[in-house]
């Protein structure tokens, strides 16, 4: 009993990626009957530190879950390195990956096998890289191996500002550019800034895109999440030529633009669909804590700048009047203060770390770790920290064709995590 209670003291300080075994006789990471892997031993919560604000939770376990260890051994480990600050990734068929590179404004192809990153992919239209600007993320045609077409979002620079816009073209057989790049959506209003674009890009299972938009930051644009005639704060849902997508939830509303899919958003970088339930989930950047994690439904608002568990930069409350509940506004399934400065994210499928399976996995930027999250019922149960030890940002997480997860920082390094 003493030797389990200091481990678990030690990895609470140093987050100490080791095996363990349950406490009371049963294996960690048994699973329950819907397949979803929950963790028989737990830990204390991984965060320690105070947190910005003392707003209350909505509900038990929106916050600071029990802390849970993986038990099968496994390791993350370089692959590839030197790439210009990557953003977005997406396997090619052969399982090799497409890499967004965001200020640089072009794609590379990286060999998990070899390490070797190509030369730089051109043929993208002109980016705004400055500030969070830049090339985004990416997504492949659900018949890239007969059309070669591919998604992408990026900041794009116009006259009197930017937005954020989606382009698409087809990766030429020589795999040295894009061919025929179009932009084939605008996130409007354009406005003059440099931050807060989104930039996650998905298709669903009907072949439509969903795509995230940022609400620009400044005071004057936040309201913006708020106000179906605009754009920004948003999560919307087009076709592959631009279009609104049949079935949104705003599309005979007058006052609303019909791709909008949900609103009252702030800065979505995650987006990913639960393998087993087919739900969309999302996590946004919060300011001064209140970062989200938000179990996506089509039409529902999602509360910001109206609530928020998080402060201004500057320690100021958010809001007139200052709450974090409201009748109408959606609750985060799961928030973190201090914040993880969520990016990309995955869930994990198959065995090969057999209580990965389900599971959720977050590129932390600010907090330079990955989060794991086991959810059951649509509520977060246990977190664990990935690689924290490394010191990077992480800012996309995907799983390979080979079953493996790639995760890719802000610094250029691929790392690879898989078991040993």
């Amino acid at each position: 009993m003493k030797k389990q209670l200091t481990s678990a003291l030690i990895y609470v300080a140093a987050t100490a990626l080791v095996s363990c075994s349950g406490t009371n006789g049963t294996e960690a990471g048994a699973k329950d009957s819907t397949g979803t892997s929950v963790d028989t031993t737990k830990y204390p919560p991984v965060e320690t530190q105070k947190a910005n604000t003392d707003y209350k939770p909505a509900f038990e376990g929106q916050t600071r879950i029990a802390g849970v260890k993986t038990a099968t051994a496994f390791e993350g480990k370089v692959i590839a390195q030197g790439l210009k600050t990557p953003w977005g990734a997406a396997n090619l068929p052969d399982g090799r990956i497409l890499v967004t590179q965001q200020k640089a404004g072009n794609m590379v192809i990286v060999d998990p096998n070899s390490g070797q990153v190509s030369a730089p992919i051109t043929g993208l239209p002109k980016v705004d890289s400055d500030g969070q600007g830049g090339l985004l993320g990416i997504t492949l045609d659900p018949d890239f191996a007969t059309n070669r077409m591919v998604y992408w979002v990026f900041s794009e620079p116009v006259a009197d500002g930017n937005h954020t816009s989606v382009g698409k073209g087809k990766l030429a057989a020589d795999e040295k550019s894009i061919e025929g790049a179009t932009v084939i959506y605008q996130a409007l209003p354009t406005y003059k800034g440099k931050l807060h674009y989104g930039g996650r890009i998905l298709f669903d299972k009907s072949g439509n895109l969903l795509v995230t938009t940022g609400e620009r930051s400044d005071l004057e644009t936040r309201p913006q999440s708020q106000d179906l005639k605009s754009a920004l704060g948003k999560i919307i849902r087009i076709t592959k030529d631009g279009k609104p997508a049949a079935g949104n939830p705003f599309e005979s509303d007058k006052n609303a633009r019909p791709e909008v899919y949900s609103y009252g958003h702030r800065n979505v970088q995650g987006l990913a669909f639960h393998p087993t339930t087919g739900d969309l989930w999302e996590t946004e950047f919060g300011p001064r804590g209140g970062d989200e994690l938000n179990l996506v439904k089509p039409g529902l608002n999602y509360g910001w700048p109206t609530i928020t568990y998080g402060l201004e930069y500057s320690g100021k409350p958010i809001g007139t009047p200052i709450i974090q509940q409201k009748d109408g506004l959606e609750q985060p399934v799961y928030y973190w203060d201090p914040v993880l400065s969520p990016s990309g994210m995955t869930f994990y499928k198959g065995n090969r770390v057999p209580e990965w399976e389900n599971n959720l996995f977050i590129g932390g930027l600010s907090s330079t770790h990955i989060a794991r999250l086991v959810i059951k019922d649509n509520k977060v149960v246990g977190e664990e920290r990935l690689l924290a030890k490394e010191g990077e940002r992480f800012r996309d997480v995907i799983q390979g064709n080979d079953g493996a997860l790639y995760a890719f920082t802000d610094a250029g390094k691929v790392y690879k995590i898989d078991k040993k």
